[in-house]
């Protein structure tokens, strides 16, 4: 846990001036809405990717895609995971636990994993002009502190606390503890793109421009694939 009340690992709480978050909460009627590609990250961009978190084997990350291909089955835009291995999400049976020498560990849930960041984060900060000047949200529902009393901003279906600091210490929580989620959007302060996850997803949204998206596509560590701001999430 961070012993600085005023940090987040490296980021600032910011708990005067919620006002750089403004641009998230001032969303027209049927754009970004809940549940939608948009609703995670932010309405309005050119283009919007996918990103998915490894499933793993022996804490080594394994793409959705290899262990789809075991199961004799593929991974599209919008594949769920439990399509993946072929199970009821709300029914537990012996897939649930992993296939020998394919996978033994579930996708994390909830924000962008550290190793999908550290992919990640060169990839975003070539797409900005201001990335030692990026803001952050931060689910105030996480446990590890308590976050009583602090102003909030809302996005659909989630209240954020605000924090700011460079893109490369996106990161720097993990390194007080490397359970502490990290924060769940971010993006820089020319807006030229917006990352996007939740408690509850095992995927990472980010929107952009076409030419950001495509780089993403392409980015090898990165399992991506290109979404539409309407399309549902899981």
């Amino acid at each position: 846990m961070d012993s600085f009340p005023d940090r987040y690992g490296r980021l600032r709480v910011e708990t005067a001036d919620l006002g750089p978050a403004h641009w998230l909460t001032e969303r027209r009627p049927g754009h970004g809405d809940f549940g939608t590609v948009a609703g995670i990250a932010a309405p309005g961009f050119a283009a919007y990717a996918r990103l998915l978190h490894p499933a793993s084997l022996d804490e080594r990350p394994v793409r959705w895609d290899t262990v789809a291909a075991a199961y004799g089955r593929r991974v599209g835009p919008l594949t769920d995971w439990y399509e993946v291995i072929g199970a009821d999400r709300y029914y537990q049976n012996e897939q649930e636990y992993g296939l020998p020498g394919v996978w033994d560990e579930h996708p994390a849930e909830g924000p962008t994993p550290a190793g999908v960041a550290r992919v990640l984060i060169p990839v975003l900060a070539r797409h900005t002009d201001t990335p030692e000047q990026c803001r952050y949200g931060l689910w105030e529902g996480y446990g590890r502190r308590d976050w009583s009393g602090l102003p909030t901003f809302p996005t659909p279906g989630r209240e954020e606390l605000l924090l700011s600091g460079p893109l490369a210490d996106a990161l720097s929580p993990q390194l007080v503890d490397e359970f502490t989620e990290l924060p769940d959007l971010w993006w820089p302060q020319d807006r030229t793109w917006c990352v996007g996850g939740d408690v509850d997803l095992v995927s990472t949204y980010v929107g952009g421009s076409a030419e950001l998206v495509a780089e993403l596509l392409a980015t090898p560590g990165l399992e991506a694939h290109r979404v539409a701001p309407d399309d549902r999430v899981g």
